[in-house]
């Protein structure tokens, strides 16, 4: 019998759901330590705590956009993020994008079961990743990074699965002289 790191007594679910907000648990403990910190101290002391606090809370905002990202895992395929481009495993097709030639991402709800991913690049075939696909977590830096894209506005159809295919983002295309 192989034990992970002592977490053998908590049940799968709930592991997984603190996996899930790791970065808003791991926030919310340092807000607070830091709270109870700045509140007992004095002088720099002080000034440390409420410092670590902001960025407490910081990452309990961030904590909570990136939980609300995560599908969870166990989709089909494997997704990395390697010098500049965002690289698709799939079962049965993969692909590649490079994030600087990124043209368009939509969500298309319809792929079963958890939805997908439609990221477009000029001269190349839409590439198509799973929401639940292994590791597809580190899209949200992808996606966080494209100039002009609504993190909220995302993250509000990725939670409310849209009948239909919807642009999340599309490059803006300045009119040529």
């Amino acid at each position: 019998m192989v034990y992970s790191m002592g977490m053998e007594f908590i049940r799968p679910e709930i592991r997984e759901q603190a996996w899930r907000w790791r970065e808003t648990i791991f926030g919310g403990v340092l807000a607070l330590v830091s709270i109870y910190w700045a509140l007992n101290s004095h002088g720099i002391a002080a000034a440390a705590g409420t410092s670590f606090a902001i960025i407490g809370a910081v990452l309990v905002f961030a904590g909570i956009q990136r939980a609300r990202f995560r599908r969870g895992a166990g989709g089909a395929g494997l997704v990395q993020v390697d010098e500049g481009q965002v690289i698709y495993f799939g079962p049965n097709e993969g692909g590649f994008v490079s994030i600087n030639a990124l043209e368009k991402v939509e969500l298309d709800p319809r792929r079963r079961p958890a939805g997908a991913w439609i990221l477009s690049q000029a001269g190349a075939l839409p590439l198509e990743i799973p929401t639940d696909a292994e590791n597809a977590e580190v899209l949200f830096d992808v996606f966080a990074s494209l100039d002009g894209l609504q993190t909220e506005h995302m993250l509000a159809h990725l939670s409310n699965a849209p009948d239909q295919r919807v642009t999340i983002w599309q490059r803006l295309m300045l009119p040529s002289h």
